[in-house]
Parts: structure tokens; sequence; C-alpha cells
């Protein structure tokens, strides 16, 4: 329904997971994508692959988008720029989890979490934006949050802060510019099935089931649920759909559903 033939997408960490079913969607869209991830391995040419399946140009960059930002940013633009193709979207994807609980955090993780969720994000849009003011390129800019910017969970605490940070920055940077022509939405997953979440979804059966019972329409969906919502949100459809951040989580958010009592367990199916 939705298409976006004639554009080139950059999708920074989506060689897996969310990522790589952003790109997979926008490639069925019609545009071409360049991927972005840490290494070229199995999982980075299974999406290229993939990619290419659907008739899209793909290429492939690599480089650690963690480091010192403007060294990681001006990095990132140097192989944008040695593919040879003009990127008219951008989806800010990479970004991480790794974190003790609040107490035993140090500055390092909590720098290492900041400068990827949140950083990478800010100034690779306005490298790329520059660009596109300079050209008059009417660009699209989506970023990946999370239902954890708007819902704390413990032993999250500097993940849950980045993500906050991203839906704000969604609505600040839409302010900056939409006057230039230039739109800036989100998409917020809630739980999905990724390589790093089937880890613990895969081996406990608690833990799923619990998840399940929290999301109103009882499901734990693969990542590929993402990818539609980002195509519509990159399209010229969503024209005059600015600064918002489009959560994608079965309606998890809106669902006050605390732990369940003792007397309670094993009652509920």
């Amino acid at each position: 329904m939705f298409r976006l033939d004639g554009h080139v997408a950059l999708v920074t960490g989506s060689t897996q997971g969310v990522g790589a079913a952003i790109a997979l969607h926008l490639a069925r869209a019609g545009a071409g994508v360049i991927l972005h991830g840490l290494r070229e391995d199995q999982a980075a040419r299974e999406t290229m692959e993939r990619c290419r399946r659907e008739g899209a140009m793909v290429h492939l960059i690599i480089s650690d988008l963690s480091g010192p930002t403007p060294e990681a940013v001006a990095e990132v633009m140097a192989a944008v720029d040695r593919t040879g193709s003009s990127v008219s979207l951008l989806v800010n994807n990479a970004g991480t989890f790794r974190e003790p609980p609040f107490l035993e955090m140090d500055y390092k993780d909590y720098q290492h979490t900041m400068r990827l969720n949140v950083d990478a994000g800010f100034f690779l849009t306005q490298a790329i934006a520059r660009r596109w003011v300079a050209g008059g390129v009417l660009g699209r800019v989506l970023f990946t949050g999370s239902i954890n910017g708007l819902l704390a969970e413990a032993d999250h605490a500097a993940y849950d802060t980045s993500k906050g940070a991203v839906a704000s920055m969604v609505r600040t940077l839409c302010v900056a510019l939409a006057p230039r022509g230039i739109r800036v939405n989100g998409v917020a997953p809630g739980l999905v099935r990724t390589p790093l979440t089937n880890q613990i979804l895969s081996v406990d059966r608690d833990a799923m089931r619990w998840m399940q019972l929290h999301t109103p329409n009882g499901q734990v969906p693969d990542a590929d649920v993402v990818g539609p919502a980002a195509v519509f949100l990159m399209s010229d459809e969503a024209e005059h759909v600015q600064g918002q951040m489009l959560l994608v989580d079965g309606g998890m958010s809106v669902w006050q559903q605390p732990d369940l009592p003792s007397f309670l367990r094993g009652r509920w199916s």
C-alpha cells in the first residue's frame, strides 16, 4: 500500500532484530537500503540477501557508533559517501541494553548506553540534515524508541533514561526540522522477539507467560511487526504525521496490570 520508490534509506543497527525488520520492509516498499552493523557476520549477510530478494539496491557499512560521537558519525558519513548513494531516509535504530542495577552502575556503563542510544542518533541526524537542507532534500527521519521510554522497568535505569530522551528528541527535532521540510517521527516497540530477547523467552516459559498476560492482545511477536509502521511513517501518506512516537506494543502501554497477588496465581490463563 505504501511505496518508497526512488528513496535510499540508511538504517543503523540493521543487521538483525528490529533494525533488520525495518530495513527489509523498506526494501519491500521499493527503497534502496544501506545496512549498518558492527561486523559482517552471518546475520548481516542474511539480511543483505533478504533485502536483495525484494529487488532492492543494498550496501553494508561497518562501524561502531558507541565510540566518541563526532568521530563515529564522521566514519558513518564517509562510509555512506563511498557507496555513491544519496540518502533521503534515515532510521536511527542502533542501540544497546547492557547495564547492572542502578546502585552498581558506573559512569562507563552509563556513557556507553547514552552515546549509542541518544548521542549517535542526535548527531547523525544533524549531519545528514545539514546536507539535506543544503541540497533541498525533503528528507525523513525515524527513531527507534521503546515502550521503556514511557514505562520504567527494574534494573533498566540507563536504558529507560535513554529511551525517554529519544522520545523527547523526536519532538524537539521535529520542531527544528519541520520548517525545513524534513519529517521526524519514531516507533516504540513493546516486547518483540529478537536474538537478544529470545535468549530469555525461549528458555523461561514463566517469563513468556507473564509478558503475554501483560499484553492486551496476548502476543509476543517477531520484530517484523515494527516494519510496516516504519514504512508508513516514511511514506508520502504520513506527510502530516510529524513529531510522533508510534507505539507498536499490542496495547501493553495502556494496560495497568500489576503483578498477580499470591491468592490469584494459578487462576488466570
